[in-house]
């Protein structure tokens, strides 16, 4: 398999199957609006998906991880010169990895906190509870928040403002979509500053409405890529 074919497969099945990971976890554990209950709503429930809800945890987390191949093989087929190669490889392999940190608590952390959280369910346990809840909490805050989301749309906005540029400056693909690329990009940074801030308690309004627009568009345009390198 060349490096161009290589990576238009990923480019391909990486956001299908992103996104259908996303939305199998919508429909069975209405996520992401779960987030907004507490902590023993979110841990109960969890607990009762069992190994099903685990499995599409583990699926989503495969797609995360998926990116690292994904951009080192597109910066080879673009190939735009050693500065922008470095420059994508860097952004997209940081990205991918701070996406890794931020989702492996579903599938490891949230698990063992879910247990011990329904294990608890005798009001004598209240003390046990509320510790499990500032656990969950926190982590949530860190690794979801903090590493996933900020790190993540960062980096995320980043690699695509290179990816587009890179593209602009070569011919392994329709300019166009380089040009695409930029907006794109723009809207994931702004994205990561939806807790930054005096924004951290409750988030930007703005922010928060631009990201899932943006990574539909994302998703899109990824896939458009890699029909560009087939075309």
């Amino acid at each position: 398999m060349s490096v161009e074919l290589g990576a238009a497969v990923l480019l391909i099945v990486v956001p299908i199957g992103f996104n259908l990971a996303f939305f199998e976890l919508g429909r069975t554990f209405d996520y992401p609006n779960i987030l907004r209950e507490s902590p023993g709503v979110v841990l109960r429930r969890f607990d009762a998906g069992g190994t099903p809800l685990l499995l599409r945890w583990q699926g989503l987390l495969v797609t995360a991880l998926a990116m690292l191949p994904l951009v080192a093989l597109l910066a080879l087929a673009v190939n735009a010169g050693p500065g922008l190669t470095v420059l994508a490889v860097v952004f997209g392999s940081a990205a991918a990895i701070v996406q890794v940190l931020g989702l492996v608590r579903w599938p490891f952390a949230i698990p063992e906190l879910a247990r011990r959280y329904v294990a608890a369910a005798d009001p004598a346990r209240a003390a046990t509870r509320e510790t499990i809840e500032v656990v969950f909490a926190t982590l949530n805050r860190l690794l979801g928040v903090g590493i996933g989301e900020h790190l993540g749309y960062l980096l995320t906005g980043l690699w695509t403002i290179v990816v587009g540029i890179s593209i602009v400056s070569t011919t392994a693909i329709w300019p166009w979509l380089g040009w695409a690329g930029l907006p794109i990009g723009a809207a994931l940074l702004l994205g990561s500053l939806e807790f930054v801030g005096p924004n951290e308690k409750a988030g930007w309004r703005i922010a928060a409405t631009i990201v899932p627009i943006a990574y539909v568009a994302w998703s899109v345009w990824l896939v458009a890529l890699g029909l560009g390198l087939i075309l």
